[in-house]
């Protein structure tokens, strides 16, 4: 194994180690000593990679964001309309809580809600990626009749990632019903019919738009 790859592994584990902790114990409680030594690292090497807390705990929601992105991403992008994107996009994020990693945000977006902290200015600009995301599929859905008229675009956004992320840390450890059950939460707030959570599909939607789904969710990217 060379050099870089040593370097890239020893970081890998660290920033496993920190979203550990910090969905565990927060930013204000994290011990670097403990994050270090849960990842078989000393406090050292975490000092090779990052100068301080502030630093690591950056590192970790821009590594958690990318980790979303390639996880979820492309099955969100893979669907034929934005509705089945959108329930796409809710079995994939159940998937993606059960790890530490997006605990982590999640917790962090409630320990720095209210106030002015990098950290928490870090984690609310990808939480707003993904509420651009989801509203894009939003209006191209309302667009083509499948789902009914009522908030701004944005509003039902930020509604639909409530009811997601509150019903998988309400099922958290029951990934038999996750999956299901959040694909169901988000129908429900969507105002479509619970069957469409195992369907996937928009019945109303015209051929011409279904092309148009990867390229808004190629659009939001970096969410």
């Amino acid at each position: 194994m060379t050099q870089a790859e040593r370097s890239a592994r020893s970081r890998a584990a660290l920033l496993e180690s920190a979203a550990r902790n910090l969905s565990q114990h927060g930013y204000g409680n994290l011990a670097l000593e403990r994050v270090a030594a849960d990842a078989g690292y000393t406090r050292g090497a975490l000092y090779h990679h990052f100068k301080d807390k502030q630093d690591l705990a950056m590192a970790v929601i821009e590594w958690a964001h990318a980790t979303w992105v390639r996880e979820v991403g492309p099955s969100v992008a893979g669907e034929a309309g934005p509705v089945a994107a959108l329930l796409a996009l809710a079995r994939g994020h159940a998937v993606f809580c059960r790890r530490d990693v997006a605990r982590m945000a999640i917790a962090l977006r409630m320990e720095f809600s209210g106030k002015d902290h990098p950290v928490g200015r870090e984690v609310e600009e990808k939480y707003q990626l993904l509420v651009g995301r989801c509203a894009d599929l939003i209006e191209a859905a309302r667009s083509t009749g499948s789902i009914p008229a009522g908030p701004r675009p944005e509003v039902l956004a930020q509604a639909v990632i409530g009811a997601l992320e509150g019903t998988v840390i309400a099922v958290a450890g029951q990934a038999q019903y996750d999956e299901l059950l959040a694909a169901r939460a988000v129908a429900g707030v969507l105002g479509i019919p619970a069957s469409k959570a195992l369907q996937g599909e928009d019945e109303n939607e015209a051929p011409e738009h279904r092309t148009h789904v990867t390229a808004l969710a190629n659009s939001r990217s970096g969410a």
